[in-house]
């Protein structure tokens, strides 16, 4: 399992580092800051998941979930959330530390 988070891990920072090169090139060309929205990745990636997504929600009882949390989510910058993400998964998913020192019970 400690695998598969550091794989997934290793996937989401690079695809941040990457997320980051590209609106930074952006801003640069538009000469103000910009960054693609989770939503916006989405939506480039998956045609009609979000809409599909928020009717899900809506849909069903969890309609309070949608308009307050999700919005507000899936308006943070993909790029960085993903970076950050991919940190959480590596530190899950690290080896334990060897310790220092002399092991006494053999």
């Amino acid at each position: 399992m400690k695998f598969v988070a550091r794989t997934l891990g290793l996937l989401l920072v690079a695809a941040g580092f990457v997320g980051l090169v590209i609106d930074g090139t952006r801003s640069m060309v538009n000469q103000s800051v910009s960054f693609v929205s989770i939503e916006g990745a989405a939506g480039t990636l998956f045609p009609g998941a979000v809409k599909g997504l928020e009717g899900q929600l809506a849909g069903q009882t969890y309609s309070w979930l949608w308009d307050p949390f999700m919005v507000q989510l899936l308006q943070l910058p993909a790029s960085v959330t993903g970076f950050l993400i991919g940190a959480l998964l590596l530190w899950l998913g690290q080896k334990p530390l060897e310790p220092i020192g002399y092991v006494f019970d053999r």
